[in-house]
């Protein structure tokens, strides 16, 4: 059985970043990551919109505001170095009518607080940036962009495998056997043994801390986002990420639009629950999963509280003209022919059992094994800040008879 000191459970971009930061603070460590598909990055990294946040939305004081900001510096620098695609395009922030200023008022103060360069902006500057948006009032943030997160991911299991460290792909969690010296990881591709375990199973993140031990009151619960693409002759419409005022009570940001480093716009995405954790389809579902979803008791308090912006995002999902409308509250004048080639992702979101959503980045360790239970978004633009993290606070005393190499996570 292959022995390592540290086996990182997930091979999505949080999982590589720890291991990237991992295998640079500690030369000397024996690690792998484990990945159930059969390539890096198969989920959430690849089906998202391609956005660099900037930090502007999140609770100051908060792990997604504190790790957005320095990870998206450690994420620039990286694909300055490894070559990957990105591009700091910039995004405004509209508020659709006068109902939406006093949130996008909140909204700018938080950015300030979070040390986000954000400028007030009305209707003629907004006019200026974005001639086909339509609002009363805007924010102009200078510091998000777009990036191929897919490469991103694919350049740092290239460094970890560069420095040593295998990265097996086929290799589906199946069961964890924790003892007090070390945690065997059983998976379709053999057993592995480790000293300590990192899971970052996104979509399966709870199942894998409920293995480990690990005393949850979460469940993390799968919500489908569907993109459309606008036809190549309308990708004028917009030059920035175009975002509308969200709605407080809800963690979704809205239909927006986003340009792509491959030259593409696309408008989205909604947010329905998903009738299986990787359920990428309308007609997606896993009996098992889904019944597990619907008997959840949060999943219940969710639901009778949010019922109404829960149907109306299912009819934007099953309805073109539907979602057409949530689009042209930002750019009125786009079309349905406009919209081609729909595609979805799924997001991994923890929800306590009382139907509060977790709103923040978290994690929980057990003697053998730290859980990254919910890396929801900003997940990809803070996953190297997140893998410092990890290495820093979770298992740098797990590590003490390890020699560290001094000043490795200050080279971005």
């Amino acid at each position: 059985m292959p022995t390592y000191d540290v086996a990182i459970i997930g091979g999505g971009i949080v999982g590589l970043a720890t291991a990237y930061r991992l295998t640079e603070q500690y030369p000397d460590a024996a690690v792998t990551v484990l990945e159930k598909e059969d390539r890096v990055g198969a989920h959430q990294t690849s089906h998202n919109s391609g956005v660099i946040h900037s930090g502007i939305f999140y609770e100051p004081g908060s792990l997604k505001a504190e790790n957005c900001r320095t990870g998206k510096r450690a994420l620039v620098e990286f694909c300055e170095r490894e070559d990957v695609d990105y591009e700091m395009c910039g995004k405004v922030i509209v508020a659709a009518d006068e109902s939406e200023v006093p949130e996008l008022e909140r909204i700018e103060a938080k950015g300030r607080q979070n040390q986000v360069d954000c400028t007030r902006i009305g209707p003629e500057r907004l006019h200026e940036l974005e001639p086909h948006v339509q609002g009363v009032a805007g924010l102009h943030v200078p510091a998000a962009g777009i990036v191929d997160y897919e490469a991103a991911a694919e350049a740092l299991a290239g460094r970890v495998e560069d420095r040593g460290h295998p990265i097996r792909t086929g290799a589906a969690v199946r069961d964890l056997h924790v003892t007090p010296n070390h945690v065997t990881v059983d998976t379709t591709a053999g057993a592995v043994q480790a000293r300590h375990a990192v899971n970052c199973a996104g979509l399966y993140a709870d199942r894998i801390a409920e293995m480990s031990g690990q005393d949850l009151n979460t469940k993390i619960v799968p919500f489908r986002g569907e993109y459309y693409e606008l036809v190549p002759e309308r990708r004028s419409l917009c030059e920035h990420l175009v975002y509308p005022v969200p709605d407080p009570a809800f963690p979704f940001l809205g239909v927006h639009f986003t340009p792509t480093v491959d030259g593409r716009v696309e408008c989205g995405p909604t947010a329905v629950l998903a009738f299986a954790r990787e359920g990428y389809g309308l007609t997606d579902i896993d009996w098992g999963e889904l019944l597990e979803i619907l008997t959840y008791p949060g999943v219940q308090k969710l639901s009778a509280r949010h019922w109404q912006k829960g149907l109306r995002e299912l009819l934007q999902s099953m309805s073109k003209r539907v979602y057409l409308r949530a689009a042209r509250q930002l750019i009125p004048e786009v079309q349905l022919d406009d919209f081609t080639k729909p595609w979805a992702g799924v997001r991994a979101q923890a929800l306590r059992r009382d139907g509060t959503l977790v709103d923040d980045f978290l994690i929980r360790e057990t003697d053998r094994v730290v859980n990254v239970i919910n890396a929801a978004s900003p997940a990809a633009t803070s996953a190297l800040n997140i893998g410092s993290l990890i290495v820093e606070n979770h298992l740098r005393d797990r590590l003490a008879d390890l020699q560290v190499s001094t000043g490795a996570l200050g080279e971005g």
